[in-house]
């Protein structure tokens, strides 16, 4: 390969790496991986103005992350594939394990505390066959009823303080409850964390799943849709 070759390759990978190098791009992100959405619904999402937001989707769009399909007068996005929640995914796991700041960050939502490790997909799944796990989804309602792992219950984040008296009344692990195991966004959502060490603080056995809907989703595992209690 030549030099020059070399380089224009160089060149459409640092496209990518650019793209990426704005928080508020990887919101963005973070909303499309939940569903599609238009700019008015992400510009509300994300806290950034219609016109912010547009010219952020642009980026993202060139560097191949997002695509958008106009209907009517709007257009919608999405991300591309897959491939891009491992990027944030592996973004998130590299900055906690050499960014001081970013594990010290992390921390200071556990009041210091090392949080528990999270339970993998593969055995989520499979105590949800046995049945011997309770699922949260803490996210907001829309979101939820755009997609959910079955069975989970639905607590906005808003609301968490409001259902743990009634989860601390059925009991933790030997309980009705079984172990509970909160969800949210993905890598970037810190609800999860939140809703886990409340929980933990009041004596229930919690923690949370590895990844988000998103990923779940993505390895093809089953999704039900809806609101919650339809």
């Amino acid at each position: 390969m030549s030099m020059n070759a070399k380089q224009a390759l160089l060149a459409e990978y640092a496209l990518i790496a650019r793209a990426l190098a704005a928080p508020a791009r990887l919101m963005l992100l973070e909303q499309l991986a939940q569903g599609e959405r238009g700019v008015e619904a992400l510009a509300a999402k994300t806290g950034l103005s219609v016109a912010n937001c547009s010219q952020h989707l642009q980026q993202l769009r060139r560097a191949g992350l997002v695509t958008g399909e106009r209907r009517g007068k709007a257009v919608v996005y999405r991300l591309t594939d897959s491939g891009t929640l491992q990027i944030l995914e592996l973004i998130r796991d590299v900055a906690e394990r050499n960014l001081a700041t970013a594990e010290q960050i992390r921390r200071q939502l556990w009041d210091g505390e090392t949080p528990p490790e999270p339970i993998g997909r593969d055995e989520l799944e499979a105590r949800l066959a046995e049945g011997t796990v309770t699922i949260l989804d803490v996210r907001p309602e829309d979101e939820f009823a755009a997609g959910h792992i079955p069975g989970a219950r639905h607590v906005s984040p808003a609301r968490l303080e409001e259902m743990l008296a009634e989860l601390e009344g059925k009991g933790g692990t030997g309980g009705a409850l079984g172990e509970i195991v909160a969800y949210c966004r993905g890598p970037y959502c810190i609800y999860s964390d939140q809703a886990v060490r409340m929980l933990r603080a009041r004596g229930l056995n919690s923690r949370q799943m590895r990844g988000g809907l998103p990923d779940w989703r993505a390895e093809g595992r089953a999704v039900e849709t809806g609101p919650a209690g339809g």
